[in-house]
């Protein structure tokens, strides 16, 4: 499969049409706005929104809860430098020389210059069959320029939900007044329980919001499958807990 080509608008919103390849090197697709708007579903109790990404400092569109989760993970990812909502469609032609097209949900830039494309479906076979065709052609559109696409998996309840909770602490502002999370940080030099190193910190009512933002940015470390509770075990960056097999924060 061959001749794809990329539908975007241009920063005065004109709408381009270009080969991919030449755009995928050219055209930086996380400073634009979405190629086409978000559909809104009746009955749905989430629809259309924006999210405040701390990786950019900017809102990034969102179409979905499941779109927003897979925000979530992205904007902790360390590699991940840029976000961006629905920024391109891809056009090209199957096997019957029909014109087919997708626009993927997400586009996340890399530190390494390459970029991910994907989807976020609510379940495994979301979308039907034209989702899982348009997959198998946007995936070989990516690997033909060296970058990725993904249907990314829904998240765990538990793992989804404790992201949801250290989001609410992802702007700076969390970080409080100057010096107060250095302390914070000191306090968990050696994994101990949450509520242990927050009172070793200071005031825990002042401290707790720092430790989440601390979690968040990956400053501290903890199991993030486990529910978030006071005897939690928390640990410096780089920390895994060996009594634990699942990621951690």
């Amino acid at each position: 499969m061959d001749g794809f080509e990329a539908v975007f608008l241009d920063p005065v919103g004109q709408v381009v049409q270009q080969r991919w390849a030449d755009a995928a090197m050219t055209v930086a697709f996380e400073d634009l706005p979405p190629v086409s708007a978000f559909p809104v579903v009746p009955g749905r109790r989430w629809g259309p929104g924006l999210w405040w990404s701390a990786t950019t400092g900017r809102h990034v569109a969102a179409g979905s809860n499941a779109m927003r989760v897979q925000l979530m993970v992205l904007d902790r990812e360390a590699d991940v430098t840029r976000l961006a909502g629905r920024p391109v469609r891809l056009l090209w032609r199957n096997a019957r020389g029909q014109v087919r097209s997708w626009v993927p949900q997400l586009f996340a830039r890399r530190a390494d210059g390459t970029a991910l494309l994907a989807d976020c479906p609510g379940h495994a076979g979301a979308g039907g069959e034209r989702a899982m065709k348009a997959a198998e052609a946007v995936a070989q559109a990516c690997a033909d320029i060296g970058w990725t696409y993904q249907r990314l998996a829904p998240l765990d309840d538990v793992l989804a939900a404790n992201l949801k909770w250290l989001a609410g602490y992802r702007h700076p502002r969390s970080a409080g007044q100057p010096g107060l999370m250095a302390a914070v940080v000191e306090a968990f030099t050696r994994p101990r329980p949450l509520i242990e190193g927050a009172s070793a910190a200071g005031d825990p009512i002042e401290v707790l919001p720092r430790v989440f933002h601390a979690l968040w940015h990956g400053q501290l470390m903890t199991d993030l499958n486990t529910p978030l509770h006071e005897r939690l075990l928390i640990g410096p960056q780089g920390w895994s807990d060996p009594g634990k097999t699942g990621g951690a924060g």
